[in-house]
């Protein structure tokens, strides 16, 4: 699958920048998918991310997904005034902030999951399963503190 594009080849040789390119792209795709529940992608993955960590702190949210608090706060903004995240106070720490799904923030979630499910199945359709899956772990790999640590060095 190794693609040439007529005027791009000076771009192919640039990790970052044949990442971004694909991640626009796709987030593009994925946003068409997302369409009719009205999240963006974005959206959907921090929901995700607080429907499977059980009221995460900000911090976790912010570390987990490689972006500043300030970021995730203006990320959490429009899903707060939409009622479907709420923050509360860390039970043994109050300067603490912890993120919580509401009951609607829970049926938005089940709505955009499966739509998340369709959009998964059209990237592993296109892109091949076990290729899929060789991505994801090269991705998360690129994504870790230790990658982090290595490449400053």
């Amino acid at each position: 699958m190794d693609e040439k594009i007529p005027g791009f080849e000076s771009w192919t040789v640039c990790s970052n920048s044949a990442l971004r390119r694909a991640t626009r792209q796709l987030g593009q795709l994925y946003e068409e998918v997302f369409a009719p529940s009205g999240l963006r992608g974005t959206q959907f993955g921090l929901l995700t991310q607080i429907h499977m960590n059980d009221k995460p702190s900000l911090k976790f949210l912010a570390d987990g997904l490689v972006m500043d608090l300030s970021a995730l706060g203006h990320t959490l903004k429009p899903l707060i005034r939409d009622g479907l995240v709420e923050l509360v106070p860390d039970e043994k720490d109050k300067r603490v902030k912890r993120a919580t799904l509401t009951e609607a923030g829970r049926a938005k979630w089940e709505e955009a999951n499966r739509l998340w499910a369709e959009a998964r199945d059209r990237f592993e359709n296109a892109f091949g399963t076990e290729a899929s899956e060789e991505l994801r772990k090269t991705l998360n790999r690129i994504s870790s503190p230790a990658f982090a640590e290595s490449f400053r060095r």
